[in-house]
């Protein structure tokens, strides 16, 4: 079993209850297995869009199934139910919204509509908890803009050391005196 264990949250009201299956939520673990060289387990969760739920799984899965990263896809855009970076401002110690920028300034290059996204990154403890769209393409190319720092920012919080698939995404390290 490895030690190192992220979190997998999809909020989808129709994929939670079956109406559809869930693509994202398997998307985000198959790009964290390219990007990653270390052992790892995925925390799955496949809930619906209600901000208290989404509060509650965020809150499960950084205290009690001690995930250095959480990963959410769905929910960060403009329509009601669309409320998971709220859940996420709502449970987080520090905001990152640098993440969330980059990953607009990136997905404009493809749609223009990813201004109306709202995906943003913070801290709860010693878990970073990073909102993703809801597109399966999307994460990836979302995932591909700020991997590079997700590494650094776990070692930063304390958590375990993420080794990385230098072939397929470099991460940045600062170099050590």
């Amino acid at each position: 079993m490895a030690d190192i264990k992220i979190g997998i949250l999809t909020a989808s009201d129709r994929a939670s209850s079956g109406e559809y299956e869930d693509l994202s939520g398997p998307a985000i673990i198959d790009t964290l297995n390219d990007y990653l060289s270390c052992e790892w387990q995925p925390v799955y969760r496949c809930i619906s869009d209600d901000q208290p739920v989404v509060e509650q799984t965020l809150k499960e899965l950084a205290d009690n199934e001690d995930c250095c990263l959480i990963v959410t896809t769905g929910g960060t855009g403009p329509a009601p139910r669309d409320l998971v970076p709220e859940a996420t401002e709502a449970v987080c110690d520090k905001m990152m919204p640098g993440f969330g920028e980059l990953m607009r300034q990136v997905s404009l290059q493809y749609v223009p509509t990813a201004i109306l996204s709202r995906q943003t990154a913070g801290i709860r403890g010693r878990s970073l908890i990073v909102n993703l769209p809801g597109k399966p393409k999307s994460i990836r190319e979302c995932l591909d803009a700020v991997f590079p720092a997700i590494p650094y920012c776990i070692d930063l919080i304390e958590g375990p050391y993420l080794e990385v698939n230098e072939a397929v995404i470099k991460a940045f390290r600062p170099k050590s005196k």
